[in-house]
């Protein structure tokens, strides 16, 4: 399978399948906390078993050309991953979405990564409009929508429920056309 660099620390982009199992309940067991506060994720992967049925699902998802999974790996450990939770190619509408273990934050991966994914649902795929949803709690999250160049659409308040808290999630998106510009931009100042 392919391996992306992300850059010169070691970070890599990779696909997760269903046979890192393993590796994903020890990074979610290395995090549960942290990645519990605003997803649920760590709730669906709290045993082998359950991160098995979630990479499954994943697995299922990419077979039907309806969302994708990939790890990040920071010197040959797993410490987070991207996701493509909705996939819709006809509408050319995805949603993409992230969990990183707290030693690995404040390092840009998820910035770095996402950057990858987008160029390819924007380029290869076709895609016009990537959203991200967040819980206007997670700063952290919302700090990548920015960073990506991404507009904050709006707030559905209060319609998440999540270990008994009604959160509310911030929707931010990114069109086609603000992408390339905004690669343009980057690869301008680069030269």
């Amino acid at each position: 399978m392919y391996a992306t660099s992300l850059g010169e620390d070691g970070a890599e982009l990779r696909p997760l399948e269903v046979w890192h199992a393993e590796e994903v309940l020890a990074n979610i067991d290395r995090g549960r906390e942290f990645i519990g506060r605003h997803i649920g994720l760590a709730d669906a992967v709290s045993d082998l078993a359950g991160a098995r049925a979630w990479l499954k699902s994943y697995a299922d998802k990419r077979g039907a050309d309806a969302g994708s999974l990939h790890g990040i790996w920071l010197d040959g450990t797993l410490v987070g991953g991207l996701l493509f939770r909705v996939w819709d190619t006809p509408s050319g509408v995805c949603e993409a979405g992230c969990w990183l273990e707290p030693a690995a934050a404040g390092r840009g991966l998820v910035t770095r990564g996402m950057r990858v994914l987008l160029d390819w649902a924007v380029e290869e795929r076709g895609m016009h409009r990537v959203e991200w949803r967040v819980s206007s709690a997670n700063e952290p999250s919302i700090n990548v929508a920015r960073r990506l160049g991404m507009t904050r659409e709006g707030v559905l308040r209060e319609n998440h429920p999540h270990h008994g808290v009604r959160a509310s999630t911030e929707i931010w998106a990114v069109l086609a056309p603000e992408w390339r510009a905004a690669r343009a931009r980057t690869a301008h100042n680069d030269h």
